[in-house]
């Protein structure tokens, strides 16, 4: 069993490394590049077993009510071991201590090209009980549509604790 850790330095180098690993993913050296350079300023927490890094996340705040899990990547042999499933529970937990009451995730939306690794990511944010909200169809670029998609967060009640 891993554990939550929040990324404090080498934060590039790390992404740089998870997003490397996934050339299904990330095959444009640039889209790995700038994704780097964007979570030097946001908090990123990482998913740890065995003291490697196996997965990380960056969270970006939206106007009061909401963040976005602006980056979530699991390294592929780590993949379907339950990382994914403890940084979104790390994003709620997050986001009910900033006071967000939505939390969004934008991915490619699907094409009709046979893409299977990002029909695996939407059912993941799709089983997580996300809502598929809305398709941008030139917010990145023309061939590459955004689903938004967004999850309302449970109301916490003065008090509770979050889990």
């Amino acid at each position: 069993m891993g554990r939550i850790v929040e990324i404090l330095t080498g934060k590039v180098e790390l992404c740089r490394s998870i997003l490397g690993a996934l050339p299904d993913w990330f095959s444009e050296p640039e889209v790995i590049e700038a994704s780097a350079a964007a979570v030097q300023d946001l908090p990123v927490f990482g998913y740890v077993e065995a003291d490697v890094v196996t997965a990380l996340m960056t969270l970006k705040r939206h106007l009061p009510g909401a963040v976005e899990i602006a980056l979530i990547a699991t390294r592929p042999e780590y993949h379907g071991r339950g990382a994914g499933r403890h940084l979104l529970d790390e994003a709620e937990r997050f986001g009910h201590q900033a006071g967000p009451r939505l939390l969004t995730a934008k991915t490619l939306a699907p094409r009709r090209l046979d893409e299977p690794q990002f029909e695996a990511t939407r059912r993941f944010y799709d089983r997580n009980g996300f809502v598929r909200a809305e398709v941008f169809a030139t917010l990145w670029e023309e061939d590459h549509p955004c689903l938004f998609m967004v999850k309302p967060l449970a109301a916490v009640q003065a008090g509770e604790t979050a889990l």
